[in-house]
């Protein structure tokens, strides 16, 4: 009998605590042809998403997925993320939270010969300001001065 990892239980859990404390539950996830996620948003196969109840509708987070309906540029999506890319779950206001090392897909050889992957709390402070500072959208070029829209009058 095959036990189910403690992933699941454990971003239940951080994103319970997110959302009792006040704060702003975001999930980090890599996305590859499993991972259902609107396109163009995605950067470096990676995505940042926000789980905060106000921001996601009929949110589910089974053992093997997490699911759910959210808004990008005011057009409604359904998300799928498989938990086994799921990289991190962590407060956007304070970086606390749980980091995940993902389980990539490989042959059952491998899988025998791999040690289980440690998990840990790690401080998210750094990673979120990045994160942060990567989505801000990039500052528009200088515009060339115009001429005055006022006339001299005489």
């Amino acid at each position: 009998m095959s036990t189910v990892s403690t992933k699941p239980y454990l971003m239940r859990a951080i994103w319970e605590w997110c959302v009792d404390q006040g704060f702003t539950p975001y999930l980090a996830t890599l996305v590859d042809e499993n991972t259902r996620v609107p396109p163009g948003y995605a950067r470096d196969g990676q995505i940042v998403l926000n789980l905060a109840p106000d921001a996601t509708g009929q949110l589910q987070m089974a053992n093997d997925y997490v699911s759910f309906q959210a808004r990008f540029g005011g057009v409604a999506h359904s998300l799928v993320i498989p938990v086994a890319n799921v990289i991190a779950i962590y407060a956007r206001e304070n970086g606390q939270g749980m980091a995940f090392e993902p389980e990539l897909e490989t042959d059952e050889a491998a899988e025998d010969e791999a040690a289980p992957a440690d998990e840990g709390v790690e401080d998210m402070a750094e990673t979120t300001a990045a994160l942060q500072r990567e989505q801000e959208p990039p500052a528009a070029p200088p515009r060339p001065p115009r001429g005055s829209h006022l006339k001299v009058v005489k």
